[in-house]
């Protein structure tokens, strides 16, 4: 054995074992793989053998009415089975981390079904209604969904026509819908301005941030296994042909997202222990974050899983290979609980507010990570060499130069419109573009933020050595695909161009390990498509006949 393959192997156990995978679920592993392994045991999974193995996916040939029965009968199923045990009833973080962990899990097998349970859950009142109805709606003796969204108002929600009045004459309240428009028209719970005080609601946005995370997963782990598998053109006349992966192109397709990946899985983590923690101090943050997140990590999903289905070319459209239906079934995410446009335009008000407060208070900033911005500001060498390039403190410093400085210009901007005679809320209309600007800043940021705070818990080694090329991916990766480091001159051209050479580099640093980064993701085979394996053999006659 060449020392390079040995090594090659070496690092895979490294990478492959429980380690990586405990920092990327991060918490409830075994509650996690019982739950997988009651779904893979149920004929209601449609489990199927395909060339020896066996794979579970819904069955999407099913009509409508036949899916939804189906979807009962499976949380009927898992019910039975303790999977809804403390669900609502049970406080603390541990019960509610529990919960998310099988809400991952649940994600993984079938969108629809996460929904179904993810939606029933805000029941608000006091101590009496909660003892009246939450045990028995966690038992599904009672069924419902939050339906807050109207025909005409969607994200508006300050603007919904349905009027409730109180009779004192009868002690009940009047729910009236005065006109079409008024009428309940989808599940949902991106409520403006209140949502920073509902934290139930809140749970929406956490759920599908993080299920946007584990869809990128599924989506990664076929495209990549598949490309080390298949082979096209010789780069020799009548030599071998070359394996998907090993062309950089390809390397340049894939690896980039799947560092992303990485770095929204920490991101996601980080979310879903804010929210576990949340009081009503944390509320405002928990808004932010989570309307941040979930506006990134879905769109980053949407996009992840769209160039995963065009590296698997035609098997990628396959409903089986998942990764075309997966984009498909996941592209509302953009939409419900808040367009993601104005979830971001929601984080830049936010931060605006920050700043306004600070100014007014003459104080330094606190919360949201602005406490940079009381420190002196970054400074970008003028010539970056692949070590700085690789630094963590420099892409951090990047990274807070933009943020700071587009809130500096957002504030001035609007600022200066208030100046003109315009309306406090026009002026945020109109200053929009250094407003998206500053949301995908601040995001990316606090993403960057988690993955560093995930890679210190890491004793020196292979395994801190390979995050640390993911997290340097992430960081460079950012900067290029940002039109603000060039446009507002955070980099200059030349130091431009050696962030691009660099993400060329990692990315045939990275590509011994791909492997063992998507087999660490935990998915278990059966959830994965057939071209994830050996998809000569699922896609040959005699298989096809069976």
């Amino acid at each position: 054995m060449d020392r390079v393959t040995w090594r090659t192997q070496v690092l895979f156990r490294h990478l492959h074992d429980p380690g990586m995978r405990r920092l990327l679920d991060a918490h409830n592993l075994q509650d996690r793989d019982w739950l997988f392994g009651l779904m893979m045991q149920s004929k209601l999974f449609c489990p199927r053998n395909v060339a020896g193995r066996v794979f579970v996916s819904p069955d999407y040939n099913q009509s409508m009415e036949q899916q939804r029965e189906m979807t009962m009968k499976r949380i009927g199923y898992l019910l039975d089975r303790g999977v809804f045990r403390g669900w609502l009833t049970e406080k603390g973080p541990e019960a509610e981390m529990r919960k998310l962990a099988f809400m991952d899990v649940l994600a993984i097998f079938d969108h629809s079904i996460a929904v179904k349970l993810g939606w029933c859950n805000p029941v608000f009142g006091t101590k009496r209604h909660h003892d009246k109805w939450l045990r028995d709606t966690e038992n599904y003796a009672i069924k419902g969904c939050f339906a807050m969204s109207e025909l005409g108002h969607g994200s508006n929600v300050r603007g919904i026509e349905t009027v409730t009045t109180y009779d004192t004459n009868s002690g009940e309240f009047v729910i009236n819908t005065p006109c079409e428009s008024a009428q309940k028209f989808w599940i949902g719970g991106a409520a403006n301005r209140f949502a920073a005080f509902l934290s139930p609601l809140t749970s929406g946005r956490v759920t599908i941030a993080v299920s946007a995370v584990y869809s990128s997963k599924i989506g990664l782990a076929i495209a990549i296994r598949y490309s080390l598998t298949r082979r096209a053109f010789s780069v020799k006349p009548n030599g071998p042909e070359v394996l998907l992966l090993d062309y950089p192109s390809h390397q340049r397709r894939l690896l980039p997202l799947l560092a992303k990946t990485y770095a929204m899985s920490f991101a996601a983590n980080y979310l879903k222990l804010i929210y576990v923690k949340r009081t009503p101090e944390s509320n405002k943050t928990l808004h932010v974050v989570s309307s941040a997140l979930k506006a990134t990590l879905s769109w980053h999903n949407m996009r992840t899983l769209q160039e995963c289905r065009e590296a698997c070319g035609g098997q990628g459209v396959k409903t089986e290979n998942h990764v075309g239906h997966l984009k498909s079934e996941y592209d509302v995410q953009l939409t419900f609980e808040g367009d993601n446009n104005v979830l971001m335009q929601q984080v830049s008000k936010a931060l605006l507010g920050e700043y306004m407060a600070a100014q007014k208070r003459n104080k330094p900033f606190k919360g949201f990570g602005l406490e940079h911005m009381n420190e002196a500001c970054p400074v970008i060498p003028s010539q970056l060499t692949s070590s700085t390039l690789q630094n963590c403190q420099f892409q951090m410093d990047a990274f807070c130069l933009r943020e700071r400085d587009l809130l500096n210009c957002f504030a001035l901007e609007v600022s200066q419109y208030l100046k003109q005679g315009q309306s406090k809320e026009y002026a945020f209309i109109l200053s929009y573009q250094l407003a998206e600007d500053l949301g995908k800043a601040f995001s990316e940021r606090q993403i960057l933020q988690t993955f560093i705070d995930a890679e210190a818990t890491v004793p020196a080694g292979s395994l801190k050595d390979v995050l640390g090329k993911l997290r340097s991916m992430y960081a460079l990766i950012c900067m290029e695909e940002d039109a603000a480091f060039l446009r507002y001159g955070y980099l200059s051209t030349n130091n431009a161009a050696a962030v691009r050479k660099e993400v060329t580099k990692l990315c045939s640093e990275l590509r011994p390990h791909a492997l063992a980064l998507v087999s660490s993701f935990g998915i278990p085979d059966a959830f994965l498509g057939p071209i994830a394996f050996d998809w000569i053999e699922a896609y040959s006659w005699s298989s096809t006949q069976k």
